[in-house]
């Protein structure tokens, strides 16, 4: 595998991103991985170098280089927590349309690149990015033909730019995992969420991983699970290969 570590030049500054694909051949179809708000770490690295592995050109962006902030460490349970409380302030700086200019910062680098397909581009997004996902689908509709929110949150708000509101800008296959139990999308809302988009014509899917918890697909949590992760894995890999190639 080919991997390195580099800036970007975004709208609002220098974005490192981590890009990762296979050494020989290519070029390779694009993935954007969208970090969720524990920030970048070795975990996600990971992750990325799992799916460039299958064939793809991974792009993991550190979201938070606004606030200069990379990695964070590890964060207690301990809602009160100060770590805590600074995750959740960095999250709380982003915006829908604050990422959608650095994922055109990133296509445009990718452009660039003769290791990256000028072809169709998956995306997806974990936790706090499931929406950022969704909503670079609806962005670049003839771009972006695969996008997966993996227990991704606030994908129902009063905003235009809720995922279930853009959703029928998308072209894309859309696929949304949810865990089961999830404090930040509760089970409540998945409902509506499959309703919101039938009734937009959305090619999408919406599945409840049984006996789940928000953060299950990653090995560092308390509550991976590891069949579940391996399941979010084959539909992810199916997922872009129907779309990909």
């Amino acid at each position: 595998m080919h991997e390195r570590q580099l800036d970007i030049e975004a709208k609002d500054g220098r974005m490192s991103t981590f890009i990762v694909h296979p050494e020989r051949g290519g070029p390779y179809p694009i993935i954007l991985f969208y970090m969720d708000a524990p920030a970048i770490r070795e975990e996600l690295r990971d992750m990325a170098r799992r799916l460039a592995a299958t064939g793809y050109y991974v792009m993991l962006p550190n979201l938070y280089y606004r606030a200069g902030v990379m990695e964070l460490g590890r964060i207690p349970m301990d809602p009160n927590a100060p770590e805590r409380k600074r995750m959740m302030d960095l999250m709380g700086s982003l915006t829908i349309a604050k990422i959608m200019d650095d994922t055109d910062a990133l296509l445009t680098f990718a452009a660039a690149d003769s290791a990256a397909s000028k072809g169709k581009v998956g995306t997806v997004g974990y936790c706090m990015s499931g929406q950022y996902a969704i909503n670079a689908a609806a962005r670049n509709p003839d771009r972006v033909a695969a996008a997966a929110s993996i227990y991704g949150v606030r994908l129902i708000t009063d905003q235009p730019d809720s995922p279930h509101v853009v959703a029928k800008k998308a072209k894309a296959e859309l696929y949304f995992a949810c865990a089961e139990t999830d404090h930040w999308m509760p089970l409540d809302q998945v409902e509506p969420l499959t309703r919101a988009l039938k009734e937009a014509g959305a090619n999408a899917e919406v599945e409840i991983y049984p006996k789940t918890e928000h953060g299950f697909a990653f090995p560092a949590r308390p509550v991976y699970d590891k069949p579940a992760a391996e399941r979010h894995w084959e539909r992810l890999f199916a997922l872009f290969a129907r779309n990909l190639g």
